[in-house]
């Protein structure tokens, strides 16, 4: 019988706290249909946003920034370059960075990318269940960006890829999980509606992003990121009126949360 870890305000409070004082400067080398929603998101909380992804700039700038995202929704071959160039000197200057493996599965170029990036040292990997799945490789991923798996079917895959790659592993869903192949914790909460917008789950990685430059059990500050994404989408599914208003009311909860 699996034994899961769970988090509460007790946890949060001082996470989110911690997550306001210090403002992480987050490199966000992600995809073009999501980015103006992502720096949003980190804005609410405090953090500091930033879209450098030119080659010679984004080598640069990962290492001044305090975290580095890699999402590969919108990869191209210029791309994978400047990406592969910004995690190296993120390494180098022992900056993490986080791996969203974006629709990974039946697409190669993606996959074959995301496969070699694990080798250098994510910090954190969060994905659907599918994905998680298929970076593992247990399956051939989701249909497009939508998952076709539950987070229960995913979380031996991700127990097993925490371990290999030796990170933490986030699963959105349902109920998401967050293991590094030993401990799991688990998030309940969230809403549906946040799945009829585009670019939650993707803000989502920024935010882990932003939790992986602080300091303490980094298992706990990304499953607090799950926890505040998740109670922020209540929070505006209670006010909003649909899709459109919801977008708003999503930004001003992560606003008003309370460190």
């Amino acid at each position: 019988m699996i034994e899961f870890e769970h988090i509460n305000d007790a946890v949060i409070s001082p996470i989110l706290q911690q997550l306001y004082s210090k403002s992480p400067l987050v490199h966000c080398m992600t995809n073009d249909v999501v980015q103006t929603f992502t720096a949003n998101v980190l804005l609410a909380l405090n953090c500091s946003p930033a879209m450098v992804i030119e080659p010679e700039e984004a080598e640069q700038f990962a290492a001044i920034a305090n975290s580095l995202l890699i999402n590969v929704g919108t990869l191209t071959t210029d791309r994978q370059q400047a990406m592969k160039r910004a995690v190296h000197s993120a390494n180098t200057a022992e900056k993490p960075w986080v791996l969203d493996p974006v629709a990974v599965g039946a697409l190669t170029f993606r996959t074959r990318f995301c496969h070699e990036l694990l080798g250098l040292k994510p910090a954190a990997i969060r994905g659907n269940a599918s994905e998680i799945m298929a970076l593992a490789g247990n399956s051939l991923g989701g249909r497009g960006v939508d998952s076709l798996n539950s987070t229960n079917d995913a979380l031996p895959a991700a127990k097993s890829l925490a371990k290999q790659a030796n990170t933490i592993v986030a699963i959105s869903g349902e109920i998401d999980y967050v293991t590094d192949g030993k401990r799991t914790i688990a998030i309940a909460g969230g809403d549906i509606l946040m799945t009829r917008v585009v670019g939650t789950g993707c803000a989502l990685s920024a935010v882990v992003a932003a939790s992986c430059a602080l300091s303490g059990d980094r298992l706990q500050h990304v499953a607090t990121a799950c926890a505040l994404m998740k109670q922020a989408g209540e929070t505006a599914t209670q006010r909003c009126r649909g899709t459109g208003s919801f977008i708003h009311e999503f930004l001003d909860a992560l606003y008003q949360l309370n460190p």
